[in-house]
């Protein structure tokens, strides 16, 4: 039965981030800009690694015998090595541990010879820090311990207990800290979570004081049971143990108590600020301190610890009243550290801190609290502190008489309790509303009891409101702040104020609020990137009028002529901010030509640009100055604030790209002039921040200053749409349907939204073309007794497709019963015998004629589905959630399309959304739905990727509005020739209406007749053929339709007949809309809402038109998402609600994810983002962390069975298709080459490795030379281009690649550029037959280090796969071993047959031939020209010099953008169309055995290269990317 996978860490390994480009810093020297960085040389040179290898390292000798373990050892390298010396602002030398870790110090060392009992403090300590190291690098942590659970959880104990008895460092705390964190991140971990939840029981609160623990009790009366249950059961248990029942002393009572109280004697002894004996007196308190940075880090990432603690239902609930038992929030805001410039960071985090303290949210039953909940509890609060002072405090009667309103704020409260004597508040606070214990040292200070007082009492601004009055566009202060938006060399080693996208939130809000603040800040770094590289080319100076002037240009910003504010709109009622605010902004594209220029006049409405005002420094900044600068200084930046276009006129004032309708298109006249106005909508919120700071500060008015305007390109800038759909879900009561709620939050039982689980499935389901034979549905159900049955119920001996199925009751109650995989979940031994086995009954129904015309036939499914692919179908054809993981080639797109086809066909009247990541996989499903036997007139494809579709019919709105026309006109002209048939007048053919009257007294009385007349005629053979009234019209079909052999055979002929006829009249029916509506965009819309019953979109598109679709009322009932684990959470949960609730639930019935989360997760630019927040963790990967039942194809068809064993380990039961095991094509070998995949060692080229042209864009010369060698010699022996890729991991090697194939391929047609030259991200989910993979890294192993790149990487290859690397730095990566020691099982030089050459052989694959071993890129060159000279040299016209032809660059390319298209002159071509013609697939034709070679030639009949040809473009920098 197919096997649903769940829980379990063997399940998900933890791995959810992808590579930081920052290098390992060796230790900084002072004064260096820039950390120096680590080398495969000094790891292997290094004291650590000697050691590694005469102990424990597996790869770096392995032949040596090990010595036995020592603990003294271990003491050595904790004491020398992991130490850091007092007051450093780390916690570890991170160059250290990377050493340890990567020698797999804890897999062979640490954790073989660990025992819970007699470990050392430091070698307890020093698997902290290994452990730490690995969640930092985001590899699979807890991995490495399933080998020995019990000793697992002794460890974890161990830990616990770390502290007792024993005074750690600041450094050490730290560390333990870390881990601490880790550990509550990683609760989908079974025996961490067992461990790790006991300190968050009801246990803990016998340390809470006396009176909080009553308040609590009262809060929350069902607890008293259960807290009676639990004394109860410790005393038993104690009175056991013969022990006296003290619970204050166990650890679940004690750990988080110690810890908390611990931190406050850090942040208030004066270990983080200690007087500064070099500062005078008179300077401000918390200026004159030292800070000690150890301390520091301690602080924020204590706080980091409290704030996870909190914002997770199963730790906040009972931990929230310990925090504010203690008081926490209130002693951090009095701290010294919360105002000195230092603590900017702990101040945040403590600001986060107290919002997640008093989150809106009941902590025990986890439901969300609405606003008018959070007044009225606000309200009854301080009415009954009211009532308490009125009746026992004296002094506060005017307190107890006021209004709430006047006594809700801060500063009024404060002034009202200061009436009050310091005893007097204590007692109020401490022994009246027992808000902190009296026993607490700061119970004695004033100010401590007021903020405590305040924050309990004070009226707490909603978080709604707060998002409301937040600008949409960031200013240049949120974008250089490095806490929030860190930049790109963020090494993971310090926290952030930043949300954690985990596996659990609080509510729906707490899921969105993180979800907005993280998008917000990733589209501020990615414009802050933006503005980086675009203001520097403007070459800002002051000119002789004391005006900024520009020398320079960019093609992304233009200098503003004109800017003024037009109108400023009241506010609306309840608000402050106005209504509305629009300027225009008045620039000329006199600068720009042909490609640039018509960028420009292409803004749009909704189009986002960005306004910049630059001021630079009359001086240049000295080298000193410029190093302390800030980025802004050094750019000269002032002010940058958003907008977004309404509308673009030019010097005509002619309106320019409308869409609204306003102009005609007959009118459309191309723009005039070269300035251009547009009128843009300013930032309300914004706008209404900067004019009170005008009024109350007296700051410079920003909006006189503006003189760049800045535009992004259009498909990275689509952020302020999506965070409005965010901002708009806060704002209402969004409802996710009640069966996936739970789920959706990360609590409950992982099943439930499973279809075995829910209400209303299809008890019997028509599966039309899913399986092709018989025998080929018995093989779908192996473990079933399979019956078939005739309609009539008899027994059919003869089935034939198409079938329906009843599935059993038990199937429907059985998670594990979907056809498919052998093993059952439970592993539960099966006994198959024909009694046991369960019965499914299949009823085989011969379908009703279709028609008599060719296209009336349905399109058939060819696919022979597997069991597992047939088990995805039925669950996905069921109510619920279904989640299949499709490993590389296993046919996720097949599986997606049927279960669309069967849904279509069995729910008739429903709509299903189609959501994929990229519109090449939308395109993909697309057209191989249009294949099935789903009506084209209900398929839509919305966004901008309609025109790709390889298809001839349009499926955008406008075209299927279109062919909706088209079709209305011929569909009308076959009713007027029906009506001629019957001797009617023809007029009834006029329009759709009056066809329907047409059908309904003519056309169905005649069938009505006619159906009468053959009950009493059955025993006539012809009487079908004679009487049928529609003959006349029939007569035009291909073959007769009556044989007048049988009566049955003719009646269903005649039926056939009669249901073209009702499927006509019905499309016209669906066409009389169209024929009502005159507008298009009527039309287009009604097409959208009412007509198509699948719709498909790409996520941005969902995200960025979710307004839209609300107004219009679209409604859907099911969603199909594929590649759902390369989307983020976000734009996955948008989908889900584009259409309004229904009478307060949700519509949809279905959710489809179909993806695969052990290749790449979705991007996110920012590496902070990436590793800190877990941003680009996608909805269907922490689904499957939290153990939600998921279906995994097992059987791949796309590679060679010995390529796909380089990936297959990876997943649980990954098998081939017969076809790749039997098909010719798999079984011969590559041509030239003596292996189908190979590791290719290249050693350092002229002298070097990698490179670094530029920060984290990384290139290695010798295996671009390497690679483009081959790929020469491939084409030579007739390969044709289409069919090899280039691959590589960075994108800086992907440019010299490209380079170095334009000077030496692109000139020669016989050779040409390949199919694709991209990176390995770029290319997932595409596949090519021959991939040349280059692996650019010779000093550390880099963002490969991620195990879903490599993934993707090696299941790119069809027939061929060819790895060029450092060996030695790859086969030491432990995370990669699988992959490599494969790899490495043959020589690591390129292995050719040069007896081959031609692209033909009848060689099979495991055979070698005479193998070749290329010793190094030289040679490879050699052989390559050696074959041009044998295929060639009869059409040689020279004397033979085949570098003449073939020139050798061996020199060290740059790295350039050679996307521009080149202009003979070497510069960029605006007027050419953008993007580099080896995207595209090469269309020429095979060279083989020397023939056709002469009109290759005629350019070169002088054997002179065309020396324009080699003249590299040149670089334009605004275009370059970073490296991924």
């Amino acid at each position: 039965m197919t096997k649903v996978y769940g829980t379990g860490p063997y399940d998900f390994k933890r791995h959810h981030v992808a590579e930081y480009p920052l290098e390992y810093p060796v230790e900084a020297k002072p004064g260096s800009a820039l950390p120096s960085s680590i080398t495969l040389s000094e790891i292997q040179r290094d004291r650590l690694t000697m050691i590694a290898a005469d102990n424990w390292s597996k790869t770096l000798d392995a032949s040596k015998p090990k010595k036995p373990f020592e603990p003294e050892l271990v003491k050595v390298i904790y004491r020398t090595e992991l130490s850091v010396e007092e007051g450093q602002r780390r916690a570890v030398p991170s160059q250290r541990v990377m050493i340890l870790e990567v020698s797999q110090y804890l897999e062979n060392y640490l954790w073989p010879n660990f025992d819970p009992e007699t470990a050392t403090f430091e070698h307890v300590m020093s698997m902290i820090l290994i452990v730490n190291e690995k969640f930092r690098e985001n590899v699979a942590a807890w991995a490495c311990f399933y080998d020995r659970k019990d000793v697992f959880k002794g460890f974890l104990e161990r830990v616990l207990r770390l502290k007792s008895g024993r005074e750690l460092s600041i450094a050490e705390k730290t560390n333990y800290l870390v881990f601490m964190i880790n550990a509550f991140q990683s609760l989908e971990d079974e025996i961490v979570s067992d461990t790790v939840l006991r300190l968050a029981s009801l246990q803990s609160w016998h340390s809470l004081s006396y009176g909080r623990f009553q308040m609590e009790l009262c809060f929350n009366p069902d607890l008293i049971r259960k807290w009676k249950r639990m004394i109860k059961r410790e005393a038993k248990d104690a009175a056991k143990r013969g022990e006296p029942f003290d619970p204050s002393t166990t650890l679940e009572v004690q750990f988080l108590r110690n810890l908390i109280e611990e931190f406050l004697e850090v942040i208030l002894d004066s270990k983080v600020l200690a007087p500064d004996p070099s500062m005078n007196e008179d300077y401000h308190l918390a200026d004159a301190m030292r800070v000690d940075d150890a301390c520091v880090l301690y602080c924020e990432r204590f706080m980091e610890f409290l704030i996870d603690l909190l914002s997770q239902l199963p730790t906040r609930r009972y931990l929230r009243p310990l925090v504010s038992d203690v008081a926490v929030v209130a002693k951090c805001h009095l701290s010294a550290l919360y105002r000195h410039e230092k603590g900017k960071l702990f101040a945040q985090l403590v600001d986060l801190l107290q919002f997640y303290e008093g989150f809106e949210i009941n902590d025990h039953v986890g439901t969300q609290l609405t606003d008018d909940e959070v007044l009225q509890s606000h309200y009854e609060r301080v009415q009954s502190f009211q009532l308490l002072a009125f009746k026992k405090v004296p002094k506060l009667q005017e307190l107890a008489l006021a209004n709430i309103g006047s006594i809700d704020k801060r500063n009024d409260l404060s002034k009202k309790l200061s009436v009050l004597s310091p005893g007097e508040l204590k007692t109020l606070v401490c022994s009246k509303l027992k808000l902190v214990s009296k026993d607490d040292p700061w119970s004695e200070r004033v100010d401590f009891l007021i903020e405590v007082m305040v924050s309990f009492f004070e009226k707490q601004q909603s978080q709604k409101e707060k998002i409301n009055a937040l600008p949409l566009y960031p200013n240049e202060l949120i974008m250089w702040d490095e806490s929030l938006v860190p930049s790109i060399n963020y090494s993971g080693e310090g926290c952030l104020a930043l949300p954690k996208l985990n596996l659990q939130f609080l509510t729906l809000h707490d899921y969105l609020l993180r979800n907005f603040n993280l998008f917000r800040l990733e589209s501020t770094y990615e414009i802050r990137e933006d503005i980086q590289e675009v203001v520097p080319h403007l070459h800002a100076y002051i000119n002789n009028e004391g005006e900024t002037a520009f020398r320079g240009w960019s093609r992304m910003a233009v200098p503003i002529k004109d800017f003024k504010i037009s109108e400023v709109k009241q506010p609306n009622i309840g608000e402050v901010k106005p209504a509305a605010v629009t300027a225009q902004i008045t620039f000329s594209i006199s600068s720009y030509r042909g490609q640039m220029r018509s960028e420009w006049n292409a803004l749009k409405e909704h189009d986002v640009l960005f306004l910049l005002s630059i001021r630079p420094s009359f001086e240049p900044l000295s080298a000193e100055e410029d190093g302390k600068a800030s980025v802004p200084q050094r750019l000269g930046l002032q002010y940058v604030r958003g907008c977004e276009v309404i509308e673009i006129r030019d010097e005509e004032g002619t309106l320019m790209n409308d869409f609204t309708g306003r102009i005609k298109r007959d009118e459309w006249k191309p723009p005039k002039g070269e300035l251009r106005t547009v009128t843009v909508a300013l930032d309300t919120a914004q706008y209404h921040m900067d004019v009170s700071n005008i009024a109350a500060k007296g700051a410079e008015d920003v909006y006189g200053t503006f003189n760049i305007l800045m535009r992004r390109k259009p498909k990275e800038n689509n952020f302020k749409a999506i965070l409005e759909s965010i901002r708009d879900l806060m704002n209402e009561y969004c409802i996710v349907p009640d069966w996936l709620h739970n789920i959706f939050l990360g609590y409950g039982n992982p099943s439930a939204a499973q279809w075995t689980n829910m209400p209303d499935l299809l008890e019997t389901v028509d599966f039309k073309d899913t399986f092709l034979d018989a025998d080929h549905l018995k093989e779908c159900f192996p473990d079933d007794q399979v019956c078939f049955i005739s309609p009539d119920g008899t027994e059919n001996l003869n089935p034939r497709p198409p079938f329906r199925i009843t599935l059993p009751k038990t199937m429907r109650s059985n998670t594990n019963a979907l056809p498919g995989n052998k093993k059952s979940t439970n592993d539960v031994p099966m006994d198959n015998s024909d009694s046991e086995k369960e019965k499914i009954v299949v009823e085989a129904y011969t379908p009703p004629d279709p028609g008599p015309y060719p296209q009336d036939q349905p399109r058939k499914n060819s696919v022979k589905f597997t069991p597992t692919q047939v088990g995805a179908i039925i669950s996905g054809i069921q109510p619920g959630l279904t989640m299949v993981v499709g490993p590389p080639g296993t046919g996720k797109t097949d599986t997606a399309v049927q279960i669309l086809n069967v849904l279509y066909h069995n729910c008739p009247s429903q709509r299903t959304l189609i959501i994929t990541h990229s519109n090449q996989a939308l395109n993909d499903l697309f057209e191989k739905i249009m294949q099935r036997d789903v009506p084209a007139r209900y398929l839509l494809r919305l966004g901008q990727g309609e025109q790709e579709l390889a298809t001839d019919l349009d499926f955008s709105r406008q075209g299927r509005v279109n062919a909706m026309l088209v079709r209305r006109l011929e569909l009308l002209s076959e009713v007027e020739r029906l009506a001629r048939s019957l001797q009617l007048p023809e007029d009834v053919g006029y329009t759709c209406e009056t066809a329907g009257y047409f059908w309904l007294l003519h056309v169905y009385s005649h069938w009505e007749q006619f159906l009468a007349a053959c009950k009493e005629n059955k025993d006539k053979t012809s009487f079908v053929k004679d009487r049928f009234p529609f003959k006349e019209f029939f007569s035009n079909t291909p073959k007769p339709v009556f044989t007048g052999e049988s009566f049955e055979k003719d009646m269903r002929a005649a039926k056939g007949c009669f249901r073209h006829l009702k499927t006509m009249f019905q499309e016209l029916e669906e066409c009389r809309a169209f024929e009502l509506l005159k507008s298009t965009a009527d039309r287009a819309n009604y097409l959208m809402t009412k007509q198509a019953k699948i719709v498909a979109m790409t996520c941005t598109h969902a995200a960025l038109k979710r307004k839209d679709f609300l107004e219009l009322g679209f409604k859907y009932d099911n969603l199909l998402m594929e590649e759902s684990a390369q989307i983020l959470e976000i734009e996955t949960f948008i989908p889900m609600l584009l259409q309004r609730q229904e009478d307060g639930y949700a519509r949809l019935k279905r959710c489809i994810l179909i993806g695969d989360h052990h290749q790449l997760p979705p991007v996110v630019k920012n590496i902070a983002f990436q590793k800190y927040s877990h941003m680009d963790q996608s909805l269907f990967t922490r689904f499957v962390r939290l153990g939600i039942p998921y279906i995994e194809l097992n059987a791949q068809g796309r590679a060679r069975p010995s390529i796909a064993k380089l990936y297959n380990w990876r997943y649980r039961d990954l098998g081939d298709l017969p076809y790749v095991k039997e098909g010719a094509i798999f079984h011969r070998a590559n041509s030239g080459f003596s292996y189908e995949y190979q590791l290719v060692d290249v050693p350092d080229y002229n002298g070097r490795g990698e490179s670094t042209p530029s920060p984290y864009f990384f290139q290695n010369v010798g295996e671009a030379e390497y690679i483009v060698s081959v790929y020469i010699y491939m084409r030579l022996l007739g390969y044709p281009a289409s069919k090899i890729s280039i691959l590589t991991t960075y994108n800086g090697q992907k440019l010299l690649i490209r380079d170095v194939i334009n000077r030496r391929c692109a000139p020669y047609d016989f050779i040409g550029p390949p199919s694709k030259v991209t990176t390995v991200d770029k290319f997932q989910g595409q596949q090519n037959d021959f991939i040349l993979l280059s692996l650019v890294r010779t000093r550390i192993v880099g963002h490969l280090r991620d195990v879903r790149r490599l993934i993707v990487a090696m299941s790119r290859a069809r027939l061929g796969l060819y790895v060029f690397c450092r060996r030695s730095l790859f086969e030491q990566c432990y995370e990669l071993q699988p992959t490599f020691q494969l790899l490495l099982q043959r020589p690591d030089h390129l292995a050719l047959n040069l007896n081959e050459i031609t692209s033909n052989t009848e060689r099979h694959v495991e055979e070698t031939g005479p193998i070749h071993l290329v010793s190094s890129v030289d040679e490879m060159i050699g052989i390559y020209q050696q074959l041009y000279e044998v295929k060639f040299h009869q059409y040689m016209p020279y004397s033979g010099q085949v570098g003449e032809l073939l020139p050798i660059d061996t020199d060290v390319h740059h790295p350039m953008d050679t996307d521009m298209p080149v202009t003979s002159e070497g510069a960029p071509d605006d007027n050419a169309q953008h993007g580099s013609n080896m995207e595209e697939d090469t269309k020429g034709g095979v060279v083989a055995n020397g023939q056709n070679t002469e009109s290759l030639f005629k350019n070169h009949s002088n054997g002179e290269t065309d020396a324009k040809a080699s003249v590299p473009p040149e670089s334009n920098s605004d275009e370059t990317e970073l490296e991924e």
